[in-house]
């Protein structure tokens, strides 16, 4: 239990770092949603660009899940989420880099699930 409390304060963190980083555009928000009790971790562009364009995503996911697997589900950034779990203490045995179909990631470093 402590290593899932661990990785979501590790993926809240990153989260909310990569909200400030990205920060609000004039014409939509960058949202950073949370869900503790389940382990979601996002990061959403939410607004209109020049009144006529919808802007509407996902730029990040990293869910943890209650197994304390780390899953990356999406990184729609140049920053590289992946590494920034590394670096913040995930080991590589417990991310799943989920954006990967499960065949590819059996020939990796990482988890397959």
């Amino acid at each position: 239990m402590e290593k899932i409390e661990k990785y979501k304060s590790i993926a809240r963190r990153i989260v909310q770092d990569l909200g400030k980083r990205l920060g609000d555009h004039q014409d939509f928000e960058v949202q950073v949603i949370t869900d503790e009790e389940h382990g979601q971790y996002m990061v959403f562009n939410n607004g209109w660009r020049d009144g006529q364009h919808r802007i509407y995503g996902c730029i990040a996911h990293i869910e943890v899940k209650p197994d304390g697997k780390v899953w990356l589900h999406h990184d729609g950034t140049e920053l590289i989420i992946g590494q920034m779990l590394l670096d913040a203490g995930v080991p590589k045995k417990e991310l799943v880099i989920g954006f990967h179909a499960p065949v590819m990631r059996e020939d990796t470093e990482f988890a397959v699930a």
